[in-house]
């Protein structure tokens, strides 16, 4: 077996479709064993498009196509209980797991003071100084934890709601070019978006042992958004 990540197992959460998905078949591709969860399902306050059953029957295919293995299940990661059993599930195919990539994601939008106490929390579950703290604890162990900050063409800003308030000047939902317009002038790269696999790609270094040195790094992949 060959790649980058030959003989490693992935628990990716989110995997059914965007970024979750790429990660999935790009760690396949470079020899990972995969373990896939996603909600599949509509999740309250979030204002997306939700994922479905057949996008993670999808990733799975995908998976297999590129030769590697996958338990796959639908599991919303804020049930630990049910997050547990899958993943025991899937440890107990594969042996165990390297890999952890925290994928799941939303997006909701209104004002700060319009937003219910359910928006925050489920928004805010999981942040940068989560991040850096599991960092400090895990690094006895030889476990590193980094994030990594995507402005990503997915259904999580490909849609009305997000589209809508790049454009307030209009009275309808702009199309995907009147977006674009808008999007690239946040970057310094002159593109709106970077695509799924471009986030995937500096997930699959993270997760290599050519980053075995790197840790407690917010790593933005966003062609310069956040420095602009």
């Amino acid at each position: 077996m060959t790649g980058r990540l030959a003989g490693k197992v992935a628990l990716i959460t989110g995997a059914a479709r965007g970024i979750g998905r790429a990660q999935a078949v790009r760690f396949a591709q470079e020899g990972a064993d995969i373990i896939a969860l996603d909600v599949c399902g509509p999740v309250q306050t979030v204002v997306v498009p939700a994922s479905t059953p057949e996008d993670l029957d999808e990733t799975v295919r995908l998976v297999l196509a590129a030769g590697q293995k996958i338990v796959a299940d639908i599991v919303d990661v804020r049930d630990a209980d049910a997050l547990q059993e899958v993943t025991d599930r899937g440890v107990a195919a594969f042996g165990g797991f390297d890999i952890v990539c925290a994928t799941a994601g939303i997006t909701s939008r209104g004002m700060a003071t319009e937003l219910s106490a359910a928006a925050w929390q489920t928004m805010l579950d999981g942040v940068v100084g989560l991040m850096r703290s599991l960092a400090n604890e895990l690094a006895p162990q030889g476990v590193r934890v980094n994030s990594v900050h995507p402005n990503v063409d997915t259904p999580l800003i490909q849609n009305a709601a997000v589209a809508g308030a790049f454009r307030p000047d209009l009275d309808r939902e702009p199309t995907r070019e009147e977006f674009a317009q808008a999007a690239r002038t946040m970057n310094m790269l002159a593109i709106p978006w970077v695509e799924p696999v471009d986030v995937t790609n500096a997930c699959l270094f993270l997760a290599s042992d050519e980053a075995r040195y790197i840790t407690a790094v917010t790593l933005p992949v966003d062609a310069g958004s956040t420095q602009r």
